[in-house]
């Protein structure tokens, strides 16, 4: 029991106040360890952090590339497809144009059509009132000849029948009656 009082009150622990030969050798195997791990152990890190840097480079080089091809074909993209869109306008400007003049034409075609029938019709009209007033005529010629001859009860030579049939045909107006057809044909 006597050594531990000693130890107790004696300056405490070693380990609270150390020798300096204690700390000498451990300056010096820390020396040594350091110079070790120089030696040994920091051209290996240094090396690996290097090769690590490197590439974090390159893939920082590598992404910037990237994001400016992808900016580059985004621009060219953009640009496309503004040329398509004008494209597309421009042929719906040019289609509407086409319909519209098919259109146009379609009408004039149309009216002149409808102009050339109209035409036709007013020639079948006045060509079918000539043959009408030609069969009125010859009805009206055969009438008299035939009134004719009851009145007379004699038969007439062909100069008494033409005679006659001018005669007759000098008396009717036949303009009056062709101007009646044409006003009845132009209101139908």
């Amino acid at each position: 029991m006597g050594a531990l009082n000693v130890t107790a009150s004696g300056g405490g622990s070693f380990l609270v106040q150390p020798g300096v030969g204690v700390m000498v050798w451990t300056l010096i195997a820390f020396g040594i360890t350091i110079l070790l791990l120089r030696k040994f152990a920091f051209p290996p890190i240094q090396e690996a952090l290097d090769k690590r840097r490197v590439a974090i480079e390159e893939s920082i080089d590598h992404a910037e590339r990237t994001r400016e091809e992808a900016d580059a074909l985004l621009r060219e993209y953009r640009e496309r497809l503004r040329e398509a869109r004008e494209q597309a306008d421009d042929i719906v400007v040019r289609a509407r144009r086409a319909a519209e003049k098919v259109q146009e034409e379609a009408k004039i075609d149309a009216k002149a059509a409808r102009e050339e029938l109209m035409e036709q019709t007013r020639r079948d009209v006045e060509q079918e009132t000539r043959r009408a007033l030609d069969q009125i005529r010859r009805e009206v010629a055969d009438l008299t000849i035939l009134a004719t001859e009851k009145v007379t009860r004699k038969t007439l030579d062909d100069d008494d029948h033409r005679r006659l049939i001018e005669d007759a045909l000098s008396e009717f107006d036949f303009s009056q009656l062709a101007g009646d057809q044409n006003r009845a044909g132009s209101t139908s």
